[in-house]
């Protein structure tokens, strides 16, 4: 019975790693695509910075994919601990 609990953590985990990570990696690509068009479209119109950007993960989108990481390790552990109680 005890190897069940630690089958389910490991999904449940996984899905949280997936509900928090996902989202914020699409919200950091979509931002990182539209500036890079409005990159291009400045250059195409003469206006274009001379100094490229410098495209960084925001303070939350580096603690949100962190806490995806962080749970991504906790659902292998736990993974690897219902393997071994099994």
């Amino acid at each position: 019975m005890n190897s069940w609990l630690w089958l389910g953590a490991a999904v449940a985990a996984g899905v949280g790693a997936y509900l928090v990570g996902w989202p914020t990696w699409a919200a950091y690509r979509a931002r990182q695509a539209r500036d890079l068009n409005a990159e291009r479209y400045l250059a195409w119109r003469g206006r274009a910075d001379r100094l490229p950007r410098n495209d960084v993960l925001s303070g939350a989108e580096r603690q949100r994919l962190g806490m995806a990481i962080g749970l991504a390790v906790v659902g292998i552990v736990c993974g690897f601990l219902f393997l071994a109680s099994g």
